[in-house]
């Protein structure tokens, strides 16, 4: 951490000639900077008066977290009440029986002796030996404290004679209180102290660390950001080695997605042993169960994730895309229940830490639909939070649509404390255009703009509410919903979000790329943020987004902007189909056809005449795969695809009447431009079955 000194407050000469020794000082210092921990120092002088039976108590927590600083303390504690203290330090001893032995045999020979055991983790090849033949033979009053990075194994809690023997105590951060005191203790001006905790959380040693930084490097009215030192240390510290460069990638991807489980790993790292490489990620001291999967300590992952986009920021966007195309997919085929687990983890990936998405882990609302009974408490909501006027205006979508609705209940009593009104129309309709203003509004900017299509239609979240604010566990669950129904839905043209404070959503992407239509209803006025789905692919536009760890300093060359698609309406399309199969081989017409620039004919990835010529001849030789469309496939590829110079040479080729010809040609043409429309609606991986009339 180059020349800063270790963050202590200056000493005045009085104070240092008060010492004999460096030793003395030293322990002055630390003594003076250490804070909170009462419980457990309450829990060890317990067993040193004997009010407590226990004899060996084992404390278990990450590395950095403050075991050995605890363990000075208890030695100090030890020795003022008269106990011979001894102290084994796993990080300098040999971890041999013999060695072990050695350095403890002061506990046979003194009575109501204390061991210290540091470093535990170095002795775990003793573990059975220390349990079963080390432990039994002190004699009684004597006092053991371990401290590892793990809790000891099973042998201990299945042997029934060690009930009453052991205490096993988990070491966590610092409550925020005692994390402030550290860095009061640590002489960090205060103006610093919410930088420092943001960063460090409750964490002593990163705070140490970041403390020694800001104390003598930092301006007081300067942003604090931990330097590269202070992550390098962190990681030395907490991380280590790790075994192999797949391990490192491993951690890495777990450090970036909100929980990891070895599916994931799987998907993400298909040349690795997924099921190795999650067992070793979570028996990692750092890492810690979740609900979906597990997790590192936040200052783990924030060191890790900074870390990787700071030393090899191709590869971290690199890893970031590949999570965010995951997550997408999956969100997109999963189950309606699966999709809102697989959006909260691509939500994580884009907008962590932004302050609009809480990343609440348990919830204690449920999600339902509208019932009978709902109706008085959602308008008591809307005119609460909103006001009378959209209350008569959700009153009338509750009678016209409910389906609409979803409705967010207090997992106790079961009463609605939020709810969701998301709109899909498909064309507009006087009576809610006369009652509903916003959706007017967004009708009237669709056709101004870029009307829709055969087939799409417009997405409207017209209104989320709930008690309290965003973000919030509620407000977690309505915003998750909102991106999954975008993510899921198929033709969906334009999406339109309305909401009540446009201007406190403008650090969100989604957003602040655009001024939103301001639309007044009653007392308030409402922005209406629109965006065309026609012209650029939604999985298209997340992938443009900056991934969150990414510093503004570091400018990558992207991949090229998401392209805007030529949009053509049913009628103009069709004709193009049929303009381009009559042009199939002059290039330089079909150069020129109108379909060049449509999704269909980019999603085929080529040069732009051989990805059209490709489209097409897929979709002809999709004719061929239901015996049905035989006899349309033939007339089809015989008149365009085989230089037949005129059709009635290609009746004559096929063997049919003209007009038996004309029938199967004109009923292929047509099923071409329906497998194609479908196509440029759904993309190249939409739709289902040909029964269903969707393109699969």
């Amino acid at each position: 951490m180059g020349s800063a000194r270790l963050g202590q407050p200056d000493m005045t000469n009085d104070d240092r000639r008060r010492f004999t020794s460096l030793g003395e000082r030293l322990r002055a210092a630390r003594h003076r900077t250490f804070v909170g921990r009462s419980a457990e120092l309450d829990l060890f002088r317990s067993a040193l008066d004997g009010t407590d039976s226990f004899a060996v108590l084992f404390l278990a927590g990450a590395g950095g977290v403050g075991k050995s600083a605890l363990l000075r303390r208890f030695a100090e504690e030890a020795g003022a009440a008269g106990r011979t203290v001894v102290e084994i330090d796993g990080h300098t001893g040999s971890p041999t029986r013999e060695a072990f032995e050695a350095q403890a045999a002061k506990m046979f020979t003194h009575h109501r002796a204390v061991l210290l055991v540091d470093d535990f983790q170095a002795y775990e090849p003793l573990e059975g030996w220390l349990w079963d033949r080390f432990l039994p033979r002190l004699t009684v009053g004597s006092l053991v404290v371990i401290a590892g990075r793990q809790p000891p194994g099973a042998m201990w809690s299945s042997d029934p004679g060690w009930e009453d023997v052991l205490r096993v105590t988990f070491l966590g951060d610092l409550p925020h209180e005692d994390a402030v005191a550290l860095l009061m203790a640590r002489g960090v001006p205060a103006a610093l102290h919410p930088a420092l905790v943001a960063f460090a959380g409750g964490h002593p040693l990163a705070l140490c660390l970041a403390a020694a930084v800001a104390r003598d490097g930092a301006d007081e009215n300067t942003e604090w950001r931990p330097t590269q030192d202070v992550i390098a240390a962190l990681l030395s510290q907490l991380v280590g080695q790790v075994p192999s460069t797949v391990h490192r990638r491993a951690l890495e991807v777990c450090a970036h997605v909100k929980t990891t489980t070895e599916g994931l790993l799987r998907a993400v790292l298909p040349e690795a042993d997924a099921d190795s490489l999650f067992d070793w990620l979570r028996r990692l001291p750092f890492i810690e169960p979740a609900t979906t999967g597990i997790r590192p300590h936040d200052v783990v992952r924030a060191a890790l994730d900074t870390d990787l986009s700071w030393r090899d920021p191709q590869q971290y966007e690199d890893m970031h895309r590949t999570l965010l195309r995951h997550f997408f997919g999956e969100a997109r085929a999963a189950s309606d229940s699966a999709t809102l687990g697989q959006t909260e983890a691509l939500m994580y990936l884009l907008w962590h830490g932004s302050g609009l998405f809480g990343e609440h882990d348990e919830h204690d609302v449920d999600e339902d639909v509208l019932r009978s009974g709902d109706r008085k408490v959602i308008l008591d909501i809307t005119a609460e939070y909103a006001n009378d006027e959209t209350a008569v205006i959700v009153d009338f979508w509750v009678e016209r649509n409910p389906e609409a609705f979803v409705v967010y209940r207090s997992s106790g009593s079961g009463d609605p404390v939020g709810f969701l009104v998301s709109l899909r129309l498909t064309e507009p309709q006087e009576e809610e255009n006369a009652v509903d203003p916003v959706v007017a509004e967004a009708w009237a900017h669709v056709r101004r703009t870029s009307p829709l299509r055969d087939g799409e239609h417009l997405a409207i979240t017209r209104i989320m509410l709930a008690r309290g604010s965003f973000p919030s566990p509620i407000g977690d669950l309505i915003t998750t919903r909102v991106v999954a129904e975008a993510i899921r839905s198929d033709r969906v043209a334009w999406t339109c979000v309305v909401l009540q404070d446009p201007g406190a959503w403008q650090r969100f992407p989604f957003f602040a790329e655009q001024d939103p239509l301001m639309v007044p209803i009653g007392d308030r006025s409402f922005g209406v943020f629109c965006r065309n789905w026609q012209e650029t692919r939604l999985e298209t536009w997340f992938e443009q987004l900056k991934p969150r760890g990414m510093p503004a300093s570091q400018s990558l060359p992207r991949e090229p902007s998401a392209r805007k698609f030529a949009v053509l309406s049913r009628a103009e399309f069709d004709a193009a189909v049929r303009g381009a199969l009559r042009s199939w081989n002059r290039p330089d017409a079909l150069a020129a056809s109108p379909l060049i620039p449509t999704r269909v004919v980019a999603d085929a990835g080529s040069a732009p005449v051989d990805a059209l010529r490709k489209v097409l001849s897929d979709m002809v030789g999709r004719l061929s795969d239901d015996p049905r469309d035989a006899k349309l496939h033939r007339a089809v590829t015989m008149t365009f695809l085989q230089n037949t110079p005129t059709q009635q040479a290609a009746a004559d080729r096929l063997g049919l009447p003209f007009s038996t010809y004309r029938r199967h040609l004109a009923r292929g043409l047509q099923r071409v431009c329906d497998l194609l429309w479908q196509r440029e609606l759904l993309g190249a991986g939409g739709g289902t079955s040909r029964d269903q009339g969707e393109w699969s």
